[in-house]
Parts: structure tokens; sequence; C-alpha cells
């Protein structure tokens, strides 16, 4: 017997299916954000702070990890599909193997993505997401040398909620990927996570704090160790 599906869901899985055959084959942690979306016409506005603890990188380049401030802000295309964009300030910190850590300070990062729920039905979301967030730290002087740093982080998710009275957890994973983008004098060379810890687990809860403001915590392993936090407003 042939599977049918229902009609109102035809235009979320055509963009799903789309949205990942795009992205998965380029795209490489960024927050997840939740399965909370705006709804139609409808904006989220909120204050993030995202911690990367660890990451490892590919080679000599060791393992980096980055602290982030954003203010985000995100638009509901439709009931089923959020835009999430964020600005803010975010610093580089990257250890190579057998060698002092490189300290850049903060300064201007910014990202994008979107969400998309293919599944809400008796208190369960589903929901499929891709997001990216570029950091361009300040640069430092080794010596006599410039070096300057950008980190590139990307990902694909596919989150699980169960909305409860009091709180909305949910659980998920991903394939993310960071690139750590170094100068150095008029050398600029480009290097990967590990590709061997690509893979990642996701945890995260929305707590409503009123009918319209809630805050989103959210922690992730295996790919990478890193923590977020945020406060939301919706109108």
């Amino acid at each position: 017997m042939p599977l049918k599906i229902n009609h109102r869901l035809k235009p979320q899985i055509i963009l799903l299916v789309t949205f990942y055959w795009l992205l998965v084959t380029n795209c490489y942690a960024a927050p997840c954000y939740g399965t909370k979306l705006p709804r139609k016409k409808e904006f989220f506005l909120g204050a993030q702070t995202h911690t990367i603890f660890k990451r490892y990188l590919e080679d000599e380049y060791g393992k980096l990890r980055s602290f982030q401030n954003f203010l985000l802000l995100s638009y509901g295309v439709y009931d089923w599909l959020s835009i999430d964009l964020k600005g803010g300030s975010g610093n580089i910190k990257q250890h190579p193997v057998g060698s002092d850590e490189i300290d850049y300070a903060s300064n201007f990062a910014g990202g994008y993505g979107f969400r998309l729920k293919f599944y809400d039905r008796k208190n369960i979301k589903m929901v499929f997401g891709f997001q990216h967030i570029s950091v361009h730290s300040k640069s430092t002087h080794l010596g006599n040398i410039k070096n300057k740093a950008i980190l590139d982080d990307w990902q694909t998710s596919l989150l699980v909620s169960r909305d409860f009275k009091k709180i909305t957890p949910y659980l998920g994973a991903r394939w993310s990927r960071i690139d750590y983008i170094h100068t150095q004098g008029d050398s600029r060379k480009r290097k990967m996570s590990d590709l061997t810890k690509s893979y990642g687990f996701i945890c995260g809860f929305d707590l409503p704090l009123t009918e319209k403001i809630w805050i989103n915590l959210e922690g992730s392993a295996f790919d990478s160790e890193a923590f977020a936090f945020s406060l939301n407003y919706s109108f």
C-alpha cells in the first residue's frame, strides 16, 4: 500500500528535502534555538550567550574555544518556517599542538539560519534547522607577525520536543563543522574541525516566564562541548 502524506505537510516535506541536499553537502556548532517558532508574521527578539568550551581542529592546529554574545531576531514566514538572524561580538582562543594559546580579542560576530517545523501534534514537535555563525575577532601580534582569525561555525540539526505545562524539553542530533581561518603575515589557511567529531547530541529546554517571555538553555556534546543561554520575547 503506498504511503499517504497529509497534503498540509507536503510543502514542509518538500522544503526539508530540498534544504537538506543543498546544505548537508556544504555545511558543516551553533545554537539550535529549540523548537519554539514564531507564528506567521510574528517576531521573536532575544539576547543570547554562546560558549564553546572545546572544539578539536584537524592536524597540528589543536583546539579552540570561543565566547559570544548576540541579539537575536526571528521572523515567522509561515507558522512552520522561521528565519533566524543574530548580531553581536565574539572572541577566539586557539591552542596549537605544542604551543601557547593564541588569544584573539572580541570583535564583530553575526549569524543566520532557518528552522522548519514538519511535525506538530499532541504536544510533540519535530524541527529541522540550519544555523551559521561567523566570528571576526581582532588581530593580534606574535612577535612582529600580525595574526588574524575568523571562526565559521555551521550546523544542521533535527530536534524533538514535548510540551509540558511549565517547560518544553527537547533532544536532538546534528552534524556540525567549524572552520578556523588563520592569516599569519601574508599566509592564509583554512583548517576544519576534526571530521571524526562531526556528529553531536543536543539537549535543551524552553522555560516560560510569562505568556510572551521565556528562557532557553541548551548544551551540546560529542562534536563540541558548548552551552547557550538566551532570554526571549515574542511580539
